[in-house]
């Protein structure tokens, strides 16, 4: 599933898994996905290749989820859009801790349906 990583240290694996979870900062931060990620990314990418792989993997997953919240919500004049964006928050969320999970076990994860906009 693209590369693979060896002997990733215990503070790599839980500064990805804190990258992957800074995407819930949605529900107390208007942007707070992907600003939270963005930040914990850029200060930790260096730190090790899993945290900037799971960082980026993290922002693609984030920018995607905003761009579909926008669209769900202008959807809710045609009141499609409220059942989209209540599946969509449980998609977010759910998705979020399986791919925090997987970082903190130390195995690379991708998102599914996500394109890669970051590489």
């Amino acid at each position: 599933m693209g590369t693979e990583f060896n002997n990733i240290p215990e503070d790599a694996k839980q500064m990805a898994m804190f990258c992957h979870l800074a995407g819930l900062l949605i529900f107390v931060i208007p942007l707070g996905n992907v600003i939270g990620t963005a930040i914990l990314w850029q200060l930790k990418k260096d730190m090790h290749p899993f945290v900037d792989d799971q960082g980026k993997e993290a922002i693609n997953f984030h920018l995607v989820m905003l761009i579909a919240g926008l669209i769900c919500t202008a959807l809710t004049v045609v009141l499609i859009g409220i059942p989209l964006l209540i599946v969509l928050v449980f998609f977010a969320i759910v998705y979020t801790i399986i791919g925090a999970l997987k970082a903190n076990q130390g195995e690379q994860y991708r998102y599914p349906l996500v394109p890669r906009l970051l590489k």
